[in-house]
């Protein structure tokens, strides 16, 4: 037994490093404060709530806070393991060297690379359930989301306005996504009872889902989709309110009942009290929760919510200010770029030769000889590019990457009709 005089001990040099790089963390821009809440019907419902996440940027370490809601279907396990695995799998799609801004940059395109891998690999599993999945990531006053399915994630900036961070999916509601499901094969329609009398939502067949996109489902076909709606806004540094619900909450109040039943509220106390207003106007129908997110700037001591209040930018689609382009030259610059909401990135096309494509401001956001999806290494040769068979490939070359593995392949020429699935022929209850 080694005596006191023979412990190893610690080289000064590596203190030393250890506490320059304690000195380099960066101090967040913002300040987060979050509550929660949920009323169960199903027990179908899942959050995940990760804040001061680190990454190790250069020589020293950047914070992030994660937030994610999954409202589930036909049972809990696909809700369960996206919660488990998405976060994951959308981090090991971004190059770990990249600086602060360039890992802003990249999170949209690693988003879409992380919904698809764990829809690919929870299918894996044969397991029938299915599950929304709205997930927010907030690094600083960037805030970005990605959401498949009908939770709705929305935004009241402390100088006013409502803004919309995700879309819905519901086939009653978006046309758009209907004309793409009957394009790839499926058909949309309500239940028949039978003497031509059709009753409830629109639904998608074979399975019977109400939703154009979700992560899961094997018992459907392919065109209904994993790839997320992805919408990148930066917030004013004055901050503001976000709210993540399950349609539990949306189907009995709009965003404008949502924030002005809790203005005034601190989050931990909004976030109850919206449920509890829900369940109040049409009773407790389904799994019904909430998450609410105040974001203050790092100066400012929080207080109990924004303040102002301004008309809805719109239903469905967030509407931003943005810099008039009849400007005089000589109005000062802060003018010309007000401190208000602006929106950096927005995409919800369903075609992953679209949403991972090259033309993009980093040269390193894919490795040459790793799948762009799932992230396993490919074989010099084997790799195909995401531009093949592309409908509008522009000048863009079959031979130009990212790459993807041959499984990966495969299912985006499923999810684009191009391919016959599996998932076609196995029914659904």
């Amino acid at each position: 037994m080694s005596g006191l005089g023979e412990r190893q001990t610690v080289p000064l040099s590596v203190l030393l490093k250890r506490e320059l790089a304690n000195e380099k963390t960066e101090k967040p821009d913002v300040v987060l404060v979050h509550g929660q809440a949920s009323e169960n019907k199903k027990g179908e419902d899942f959050t995940l709530l990760k804040t001061e996440c680190q990454r190790v940027v250069g020589d020293g370490v950047s914070t992030y806070s994660v937030f994610g809601l999954f409202d589930g279907h036909n049972g809990s396990a696909a809700a369960i393991y996206a919660k488990e695995n998405l976060l994951n799998n959308v981090l090991s799609a971004i190059p770990s060297d990249l600086n602060r801004d360039e890992w802003v940059s990249a999170l949209p395109r690693a988003l879409v690379a992380g919904f698809v891998k764990t829809d690919k690999d929870f299918q894996r599993k044969a397991q029938t359930s299915g599950t929304t999945a709205t997930f927010m990531i907030i690094d600083g006053c960037v805030v970005t989301v990605a959401s498949v399915g009908d939770s709705r994630c929305i935004l009241e900036p402390h100088e006013g306005g409502i803004y919309y961070l995700s879309a819905d999916h519901r086939l009653d509601s978006n046309e758009e996504e209907r004309v793409r499901i009957t394009s790839s094969g499926g058909e949309v329609g309500r239940l028949n009872t039978g003497g031509g009398t059709e009753v409830g939502p629109l639904r998608c067949w074979p399975g019977g889902l109400c939703l154009s996109r979700s992560i899961g489902d094997k018992d459907v076909g392919e065109f209904i989709v994993p790839v997320p709606h992805v919408k990148q806004v930066k917030l004013s540094t004055a901050g503001g309110r976000i709210i993540i619900s399950s349609d539990g909450v949306w189907d009995a109040l709009t965003a404008e009942m949502a924030f002005d039943c809790c203005r005034g509220m601190s989050a931990e106390v909004a976030a109850p009290h919206i449920v509890k207003e829900a369940v109040h106007a049409k009773g407790l129908r389904d799994d019904t929760t909430c998450i609410v997110i105040d974001v203050y700037p790092q100066e400012k001591p929080p207080t109990s919510g924004t303040t102002q209040k301004k008309p809805v930018k719109g239903r469905l689609k967030s509407i931003f200010r943005k810099k008039s382009s009849e400007s005089s030259s000589y109005i000062d610059k802060q003018y010309l770029e007000p401190d208000v909401v602006r929106e950096l990135y927005e995409e919800g096309s369903a075609m992953l030769s679209e949403r991972l494509e090259t033309k993009y401001p980093l040269c390193n956001m894919f490795k040459l000889f790793v799948c762009a999806v799932c992230q396993v290494e490919i074989k010099p040769g084997e790799g195909i590019s995401i531009h093949v068979g592309a409908s509008n490939p522009g000048r863009l070359r079959p031979w130009d990457g990212p790459f993807l593995c041959s499984s990966c392949q495969e299912k985006r020429e499923a999810m684009e009709g191009k391919r016959t699935s599996d998932r076609l022929s196995s029914g659904s209850d």
